[in-house]
């Protein structure tokens, strides 16, 4: 059975008829019809091959240097880090082989305003320091002298990489916004940092999560063809053949041959800059507006994590403006005050409203119009609330699975497992359910009667990608230059 339409149950209990009128005029804005995915995966298609023409695209579509697939056989000691949208990951990786692995890990918030700071060797600087506070937790007493630990550094950001060891950052995304970053390898100026403490630590491997999810679960599950990330952004991965990157032409040592894997990282967040496909709502062209980047990241801004709570915040204030919500404060009142405050409410403030099963007095919404605004939601505000996460969490999992639907298009896949990560697919309910729908309607199995447990493209939980995956990328690459092979443009390895 197909899910749903969301929000028409709650808005249905909703008492004020123009507030409920409202609601169902904001679900059709946000509604995403089977034909009009089918359009979008369409045009996504002719992106992917965009991104790897010679001319390039909007999709940077970024071979990353992973040229073999894993088999599960890779051991060894491997550091990891992920800098992510929010944390920073450091994670020591013990490769088993036997598609087994053992695990030691910390996680470090990063500090308030250090996704804007202005100062560059802030970040680099905090990085190192977390290394350092790991390491020494784990070898109080240093290692053997003349041993480095190999670093795999998942750098979860567009960067163009002209061998597998380095990673040029193209453009800040996240809500990431920092000066003399863009342009710069972020190798050297992590590894500066590093120097610095005297730790003996070398980043081997430059990777990005989405990469890392894909080759992570490859490592336990050969049927993976996909990494996803469904979090504070949005982002694929998959194993395209070398012969199809036609900007790779004439570039690469004869070691690395037309029918050779190359994993790519589609940094798809910035699919339909031009907006010619994607139905923006009049929130989603605020939210651009207002970014630090307008015209850029055009589908991250409509499906990732980073963005949702905006969406929410947003349509409220329309409606406070309109009169139609929190009637009874004043605009110049502190719960206003918070209401206007952009990026106030995150993700788990929808996840969390849409988790409420108590759907009589919705008791987790109370709590949490408290905690964010300091808000006492009435009964109509809060069922109003209900219905707006649904429509918002419902439109965010359908258009995420166009990524899958355009790789798995492009390279003729019918049956396989996306591999997922991010705080969206494992923590937003009902995510899993509406993203498997979603991929029904792209590809028609519901016509072909097809149950969804049935479903030929499954979209399963990754292994760990920027812990696991990142050891196993830096083995890969390890076995790879003991055979002597390259693992980057014929240029890099001439300036080396």
């Amino acid at each position: 059975m197909p899910i749903a339409k969301p929000a028409n149950q709650v808005a249905s209990t909703i008492t004020s008829q123009h507030l409920s009128d409202r609601v169902l005029e904001i679900q059709d804005a946000f509604e995403v019809s089977p034909t009009k995915l089918q359009q979008i995966v369409a045009h996504f298609v002719e992106e992917l091959k965009k991104g790897l023409s010679a001319k390039g695209g909007n999709v940077p579509m970024i071979p990353v240097w992973v040229l073999d697939y894993p088999n599960g056989t890779e051991t060894g000691d491997y550091l990891a880090i992920d800098l992510g949208g929010t944390n920073l990951r450091v994670v020591l990786v013990h490769l088993l082989g036997g598609q087994k692995f053992e695990t030691e890990q910390e996680k470090y918030h990063l500090p308030k305003g250090m996704r804007t700071t202005r100062n560059r060797d802030e970040l680099f600087e905090f990085i190192a320091d977390c290394l350092e506070k790991f390491f020494y937790k784990l070898h109080p007493n240093g290692i053997k002298k003349g041993t480095l630990l190999p670093l795999g550094f998942t750098f979860s950001y567009p960067a163009s990489q002209t061998r597998i060891d380095t990673g040029v950052l193209q453009r800040w995304t996240k809500g990431f916004d920092i000066p003399n970053v863009e342009g710069e390898d972020v190798v050297p100026l992590l590894m500066d940092k590093i120097n610095l403490k005297k730790l003996p630590i070398k980043v081997v491997a430059l990777i990005n999560d989405t990469a890392g999810a894909l080759v992570a679960s490859r490592y336990t599950d050969p049927t993976t063809e996909m990494g996803l990330i469904f979090g504070t952004g949005v982002n694929g991965a998959y194993y395209d053949r070398v012969g199809n990157i036609e900007k790779l032409k004439g570039k690469l040592l004869p070691d690395i041959t037309d029918d050779s894997p190359m994993l790519i990282n589609c940094e798809y967040g910035s699919f339909d800059n031009e907006h010619e496909s994607l139905p923006r709502t009049k929130y989603d062209i605020l939210i651009d507006e207002q970014s630090p980047r307008p015209g850029q990241q055009a589908f991250e801004k409509m499906t990732a994590g980073y963005y949702l709570g905006e969406l929410i915040r947003l349509i409220l204030v329309e409606l406070y403006e309109e009169k139609q919500v929190f009637q009874k404060y004043s605009k110049d009142s502190e719960q206003i005050k918070l209401l206007y405050t952009p990026y106030l409410l995150d993700t788990s403030f929808l996840a969390e409203i849409e988790g409420d099963q108590d759907l009589e007095n919705f008791p987790e919404v109370v709590r949490l119009f408290q905690e964010f605004l300091k808000i006492e939601p009435t009964l109509d505000e809060r069922r109003l609330s209900r219905a707006l996460s649904e429509i918002i969490g419902n439109r965010s999992a359908r258009l995420s699975v166009c990524g899958i639907g355009a790789a798995c298009t492009k390279m003729n896949i019918k049956k396989c497992h996306c591999a997922a990560d991010g705080s969206v697919f494992h923590k937003y309910p009902k995510f899993p359910e509406r993203a498997a729908d979603s991929l029904a309607d792209i590809f028609g199995w519901k016509e072909q009667n097809i149950q969804p447990k049935n479903y030929p493209i499954q979209i399963v939980p990754s292994q760990d990608g920027s812990g696991v995956g990142a050891a196993v990328i830096a083995a890969l690459a390890h076995a790879r230059q003991a055979k002597g092979l390259s693992l980057g443009l014929a240029e890099a390895y001439k300036k080396a």
